[in-house]
């Protein structure tokens, strides 16, 4: 009898969604690393596209470019989660690494990668697969769809979990056409495990940052699970209803009527965000067998992390003998970590355009010594929600800086709806300040004292 051949893995840059949250800090970093700025980031959002379009015509060109990016229904069952590790780590260079950097996905993290000199792997990859005569506001047909996605992907891959997320305030019409699981390692995959032992310094470490946000969540088996909405988005699970004016116009603004009440009662588990704990835990076996300490770092929300990466920044500039007087302010994806070190800015990252994370930034700045300068990045979320926050707001940050504040008037005209490419974070940072001597990498010890000193006021928790 003739044995049926294995199938191949499907390409790794194929399965991982551009538009998911790890692949443009992971372009970030990596080239930080090589010291390069994100200047040849060029590609726009989906959400970003046809913007000269009437809606009516715009959200099936949209949907279409959506669906066509995605991994092919046909070829679901080849995600290997072993390649797109590989893939991950193949994106450094190879070299003998003082630490590197490993947990959910936060542009505060990508930036204290970039001034440790470490390479930052995350524990989760976004992939999305095309949904036949899918509708927006049918979730409950999303989420049995994305069952059987996730069934292909669970057999091919023991060591991993599904969250699928259905999300029309981060997505619009997009999660009409298809459906979004954050594949989530339970350990290690080889090549993390090889990438540590060969190329981990001998006095190196590791440091895990984990966001520890809750959300409502269905758990379908022990490995899938299903969720409505992300905290990321700035609107709660129990508002999105048909009966909150806010989340009925986002959805008319898609061109959708219809959207069934979510399950009110369902129990909170860690968001999708927040990774799988039995990575942690396999991290520290491996980090024992290595002798190599283990650091974890675990945050209550992505502000704290924000805040307390932007102070260790400031504090080191100045340990450096440079000044700290230049702040900007990021969005999602107008990162770019090695314009930053080179300008000598200090980075506050927001993870979205949401009005809780503007609201957070506008805190920070009030409560820290005034800067010179603040430049204002803001990434249009791409849907029009209440949820997120308006130009008035945007403008309200800009008045914590002692010189005019440069909030970028091209980010600002495409907003909300036409998100933009990395590479616009790093023409404005190249055009706005002067690039300087990079201070040596920062000290982990360094980093770590910063860290657990701003843990304590901020809730976040340094092991």
């Amino acid at each position: 009898m003739t044995e049926t051949p294995a199938k191949s893995a499907l390409c790794a840059a194929r399965v991982v969604s551009p538009d998911g949250p790890e692949r443009p800090l992971l372009d970030a970093v990596s080239r930080a690393l090589l010291r390069r700025g994100c200047d040849d980031l060029n590609r726009v959002p989906v959400l970003g596209r046809w913007g000269e379009l009437p809606a009516d015509l715009r959200r099936p060109a949209l949907t279409a470019e959506h669906a066509a990016e995605a991994v092919p229904l046909e070829l679901a069952d080849r995600i290997d989660a072993e390649s797109v590790a590989g893939w991950f780590t193949g994106r450094y260079p190879a070299g003998v690494r003082p630490a590197v950097v490993l947990g959910s996905a936060h542009g505060g993290a990508a930036h204290l990668a970039a001034a440790l000199g470490a390479p930052w792997l995350p524990t989760a990859f976004t992939v999305t697969v095309p949904w036949p005569d899918g509708r927006v506001g049918d979730w409950t047909g999303a989420m049995e769809w994305g069952a059987k996605i996730a069934d292909l992907i669970l057999a091919a891959n023991p060591d991993v979990t599904v969250r699928q997320v259905h999300d029309p305030v981060r997505q619009g019409a997009l999660c009409g056409a298809t459906v979004t699981l954050h594949v989530r390692w339970r350990q290690l995959p080889g090549a993390y495990r090889d990438f540590l032992a060969s190329e981990l310094a001998d006095n190196g470490a590791t440091l895990l940052l984990r966001d520890t946000r809750t959300w409502p969540v269905v758990e379908l088996t022990d490995r899938h699970s299903f969720q409505l909405g992300s905290p990321a988005g700035g609107l709660r699970h129990d508002d999105q209803t048909m009966d909150n004016p806010s989340f009925r116009r986002l959805l008319h603004s898609v061109g959708e009527e219809y959207w069934s009440t979510p399950y009110l009662d369902t129990p909170a588990r860690y968001a999708e965000v927040a990774g799988e704990p039995e990575f942690e835990r396999d991290l520290r076996r491996l980090s024992g067998e290595l002798g190599r300490p283990a650091h974890r770092v675990l945050y209550p929300g992505p502000a704290t992390l924000s805040a307390c990466v932007a102070d260790l920044y400031r504090d080191w500039l100045h340990r450096s003998g440079r000044p700290g007087d230049a702040c900007v302010v990021e969005t999602g994806r107008l990162i770019d970590p090695w314009h930053v070190l080179t300008a000598g800015l200090v980075p506050y990252w927001c993870e979205s355009a949401a009005r809780p994370a503007i609201d957070a930034a506008e805190w920070w700045l009030a409560g820290s010594s005034a800067f010179g300068a603040v430049t204002i990045l803001p990434e249009a979320p791409g849907t029009s929600c209440d949820s997120y926050a308006d130009a008035s707001q945007w403008r309200a940050i800009a008045h914590f800086a002692t010189q005019p504040a440069h909030l970028n008037r091209q980010a600002l005209n495409r907003y909300p709806t036409l998100p933009l490419p990395t590479s616009h974070a790093s023409g404005v940072l190249r055009y706005r300040h002067e690039t300087t001597d990079v201070p040596g990498a920062l000290p982990l010890d360094q980093a770590m004292s910063a860290l657990r000193q701003a843990g304590s006021r901020l809730g976040l928790l340094v092991v």
